[in-house]
């Protein structure tokens, strides 16, 4: 179980670490498509140095808060501020509000309003990287090229953009073994220097997952945006994701964003959880929290309204559920699939 991080103000109100020193703060995201409202005006903050999960049914909008953030959507409405460095930064954050550039380093570090700015500017600048839900390797290159091909733009202004390679200048030497250097780091981190020269198409499903995490990682990012890492894993391939994302977080500092279905991976990694449904944020806190609050409950179960659930009659059920099957209980309590519940309207139907 997580504990929330906590400290107090001056006033003596708790504050989350989440929200006194946040990198990545999304503030009343509205995503419209013609009549259709797919985020209404949602805000959250991502702690620095923390493992963020924005949870929630499928079509609750998860991963069009993702695209969001980095470039491939500009919101309706709203503020996304990326900052580099210590603190909330306000002052710079509403100065470069109001002056109308993209982003601006100041004393602190930096601060980007990433609703200005393009997705490559996004991923170069602001340092912003993701992986997607479907995998996009290129499978044709090895697994060590597609690590390098990560790497693309450091390289190429080493080179001179194509003289220092062509004519092998040091600089770009140096460059390029720190480069390779680096592809092989991060394969061994995820297991993988032994397929280095094996195409990428080649390796199971499992291996791919992380190989695209090693190759967001070689952009040397201060955000990882992680859209449905553990989908199609297995319960051991989901313990080695957790232990992968809890060495970015602990040993490399990297803050990850991740969206997840898989309860079990979100509750055991996530330091804060975020819930979405139809759009709207309907929970904010620890996996303690968020886990028993009967909003998320009833949006998971299909409920209309939270009051028709009875959280101990449904734990009681799932309790009595397992025994009677005599499995461990579920990770994050969630029913076994076909279990029943006491749940008094007809499931709504999910898109």
């Amino acid at each position: 179980m997580v504990a929330v991080a906590e400290t107090t103000n001056p006033a003596g109100a708790i504050v989350a670490k989440w929200d006194e020193d946040p990198i990545l703060t999304v503030e009343h995201l509205t995503m419209r498509f013609g009549g259709l409202v797919a985020i209404g005006d949602l805000s959250f903050n991502v702690g620095r140095g923390d493992i963020t999960a924005l949870i929630g049914p499928n079509g609750a909008g998860k991963t069009t808060v993702f695209n969001c953030v980095t470039g491939f959507y500009k919101p309706t409405e709203g503020r996304i501020v990326m900052r580099h460095g210590p603190g909330r930064q306000e002052e710079t954050v509403e100065e470069v509000t109001r002056s109308g550039v993209r982003w601006k380093a100041s004393g602190d570090g930096a601060v980007f309003l990433l609703e200005r700015m393009p997705d490559y500017e996004i991923s170069k600048r602001a340092k912003v990287a993701r992986t997607f839900q479907n995998i996009r390797l290129f499978g044709g290159m090895t697994v060590l090229e597609n690590l390098l091909v990560a790497q693309h733009n450091p390289l190429m202004i080493a080179s001179g953009f194509s003289i220092g390679g062509i004519f092998g200048l040091p600089n770009y030497k140096r460059a390029a073994k720190d480069s390779i250097d680096k592809a092989v780091y991060w394969l061994e981190q995820v297991r993988l220097v032994d397929r280095a020269d094996d195409p990428a198409a080649d390796l199971p499903y499992g291996a791919q997952r992380r190989l695209e995490i090693a190759r967001a990682m070689c952009t040397d990012p201060e955000l990882l945006c992680l859209d449905e890492p553990a989908a199609g894993l297995n319960p051991r391939e989901s313990a080695e994701l957790n232990e992968l994302l809890k060495f970015v977080r602990d040993k490399h500092g990297t803050s990850v964003l991740l969206i997840e279905h898989d309860m079990g991976v979100v509750m055991e990694i996530s330091d804060h959880i975020v819930v979405l449904d139809y759009g709207v944020k309907i929970a904010d806190g620890d996996a303690a929290m968020v886990k028993s609050d009967p909003k998320v409950v009833a949006a998971y179960l299909g409920v209309e309204d939270e009051e028709e659930i009875d959280i101990a009659v449904v734990k009681e059920d799932v309790q009595a559920v397992v025994q009677e099957a005599g499995d461990p209980v579920p990770a994050g309590g969630k029913p076994a699939k076909g279990t029943k519940t006491r749940a008094k309207k007809t499931p709504r139907s999910k898109s």
